[in-house]
């Protein structure tokens, strides 16, 4: 099999990792929960440090399965072993496992719904729906595939700011540049036909993240400056020379001063497929 050509654009700096450890079946896979029963096996690609992966393993009860991959080893797996072993959960299982990969990784097993969160936009654009296939061949039929995506042209905040518009444009160009799309929620319906589902096999939602309060400002707004001054995304984007010390600097100093106004408000918008497998 062909080997993924995109780099994850944040690395698992702290900055990132405190951005996953937030996140919830509740408020980063809502529109997948009713779909879910006890007893089931479910597998989460790109699980991160399992906070939505354990969440899952919670829902399913002790006689269903869940199952996290991440790409390479390292220390977000151990990470997610030890969270579920703070947790007291029992039926899940972190390992190694590359989404274009998924059929030899599990020759012999099939699962009730195969899902996704903020995953397709990292890789090759031009083989997200290959990627999709992969999903697809390892669902059992009747099963589903569940993928969210955000989609950073669609974000919104206020204040108007220069800045922030120069953060985003800067983000998008280096996402590209690292071979990924940056505004994946608009693209999953295409994606899914792509990977051969049927039209009406496909159901379509959107779901947002908000971000007002002071500690919601304070907490968003310092992990985008960190972000942007420590993460794999500070690299790549010297890298690719579309960004220097001083551009990334001011776009973190615009993301503090952003958390500081009392009238802050940020939303991001998330496309949501189901497709199902027959």
């Amino acid at each position: 099999m062909p080997e993924t050509t995109a780099i994850y654009i944040h690395g698992h700096h702290e900055s990132v990792l405190r951005s996953h450890s937030w996140r919830t079946a509740q408020n980063s896979a809502s529109y997948l929960l009713p779909y879910i029963q006890p007893n089931m096996r479910i597998l989460d690609i790109g699980c991160g440090p399992g906070t939505i992966t354990l969440d899952f393993a919670t829902l399913v009860g002790p006689t269903g399965h869940i199952t996290g991959i991440e790409p390479s080893p390292g220390d977000i797996l151990t990470q997610a072993r030890e969270t579920a072993t703070s947790r007291g959960i029992t039926n899940v299982e972190f390992k190694i496992g590359d989404i274009f990969q998924l059929e030899e990784v599990f020759k012999n097993r099939k699962f009730d719904i195969v899902h996704a969160h903020q995953v397709l936009q990292h890789i090759d654009r031009e083989r997200v729906s290959e990627a999709l296939m992969q999903m697809r061949a390892v669902t059992k039929p009747g099963g589903i595939v569940a993928v969210r995506e955000t989609d950073f042209a669609a974000m919104t905040w206020f204040p108007a700011s220069a800045g922030m518009t120069e953060w985003t444009d800067t983000y998008q160009l280096v996402a590209r540049a690292n071979g990924g799309e940056p505004n994946a929620g608009r693209r999953l319906v295409s994606w899914a036909l792509g990977a051969g589902f049927a039209r009406d096999k496909i159901t379509t939602s959107a779901g947002t993240w908000c971000y007002s309060t002071p500690d919601e400002r304070e907490w968003w707004s310092r992990l985008w400056a960190d972000r942007t001054l420590s993460s794999s995304f500070k690299t790549m984007a010297l890298k690719s020379g579309l960004a220097d010390e001083e551009k990334l600097n001011r776009i973190a100093d615009t993301w503090t001063e952003w958390g500081k106004s009392e009238d802050g408000w940020f939303a991001i918008l998330h496309g949501e497929i189901i497709c199902r497998v027959d």
